[in-house]
């Protein structure tokens, strides 16, 4: 079974403290829905935006942030379909949430989701690859620059499952989700499972596990934000593992350091919004049930949504959705627009 080698550092020992702080911090904070579900929506963006940019992705952040809104842009096709994949598999990623433990099939409907319709051949989506690649990236002057060789091709699926089963077994629930997180994320950039979209499919993984993990609960973080800051530093702790001994030490310690950066980030923007004792003094902390959630994210893509499109999305009775909404009505999420036929939802 695979093991990781890695040592922790005083290094990592204290990007881990600073992140249990803040963390704690944000769990505790007093936030409005309206400031919950903006926050979310933050990371949301910035994800997609920065985990498809590190790969060569030309849309900008405001660009990214009409696709999530469900607006047109004028854009490469290719690039366009990628962050809206993106988009698609974090708004729904508890639906890819394993249900006993992560498995390969699971691993391929991720691959498959993320690269639908951007790959020169379809039969490649949610398949692993059938041919020698390298990895690496474009320089200033548009040429390829390898940073390292996967391994064999016939290896792979092997290799996939011998990190599935250290990442299944119990003993790895003991370790902290960041380490587990990127050893993950590093494994399975290593072993290129796919023609194209691995380092999205291993950031969603990591994503995913920091989910399972309570780790992100609330969905605030956009880890991938560091990463795309200063895309050379991401490939050059990627190739500070030694092919050989497989040390991890130095890219956990980047990568932990990334997490670190962002949920302080998250913190500070926590602080500001609920340090706000006018907004928030006769207010108590509110969280958003997952249905309440599904209906909030959908209104923030279309703008709105109406009494009859939720009876279809949870095939639930008028009266049901009715109740649903007066609770968000109350807490000054969103409002009724219109009357009759006309009538729908709003955010507020």
């Amino acid at each position: 079974m695979f093991k990781p080698n890695y040592e922790i550092t005083p290094k990592i020992v204290n990007f881990l403290t600073e992140i249990a702080v803040a963390r704690d911090v944000i769990e505790k904070a007093r936030l409005i829905p309206k400031w919950e579900l903006s926050l979310r929506r933050d990371a949301l963006v910035h994800a997609a935006h920065s985990s498809t940019h590190i790969e060569g992705n030309s849309l900008s952040l405001e660009e990214v942030s009409q696709l999530a809104i469900g607006r047109e842009i004028s854009a490469i096709r290719k690039d366009k379909q990628e962050v809206l994949n993106y988009l698609d598999v974090l708004s729904h990623l508890e639906a890819y949430l394993p249900k006993n433990e992560f498995t390969q099939n699971l691993i391929l409907k991720i691959h498959k989701a993320v690269v639908k319709g951007t790959l020169n051949l379809k039969g490649e989506e949610g398949i692993y690859r059938n041919r020698q690649v390298v990895v690496g990236y474009k320089d200033s002057d548009g040429r390829t620059v390898v940073t390292f060789r996967p391994p064999e091709t016939s290896k792979v699926p092997h290799l996939v499952l011998d990190l599935l089963c250290w990442l299944n077994d119990a003993k790895t629930n003991d370790i902290n989700p960041v380490i587990v997180g990127g050893v993950t994320h590093y494994e399975m950039v290593r072993i290129h499972p796919f023609i194209d979209g691995n380092g999205r499919t291993a950031r969603i993984i990591a994503t995913l596990i920091f989910l399972m993990r309570g780790f992100d609960s609330k969905r605030f973080f956009a880890l991938d934000d560091y990463y795309d800051s200063d895309r050379m530093a991401y490939y050059t702790a990627l190739k500070s593992v030694d092919p050989k001994s497989l040390d991890l030490t130095k890219w956990l310690e980047y990568f932990c350091e990334g997490v670190a950066v962002c949920v302080k980030r998250v913190k500070e923007k926590v602080l500001s919004l609920s340090g706000d004792k006018r907004a928030t003094a006769s207010l108590e902390q509110v969280s958003l049930t997952k249905r309440q959630i599904q209906i909030i994210e959908t209104m923030s893509r279309s703008g709105k949504i109406t009494n009859r499109e939720m009876q279809k999305m949870f095939k639930i009775s008028p009266q049901a959705v009715h109740k649903e909404m007066k609770k968000l009505m109350e807490m000054k999420v969103v409002k009724l627009v219109g009357n009759g036929r006309d009538a729908h939802y709003e955010l507020v």
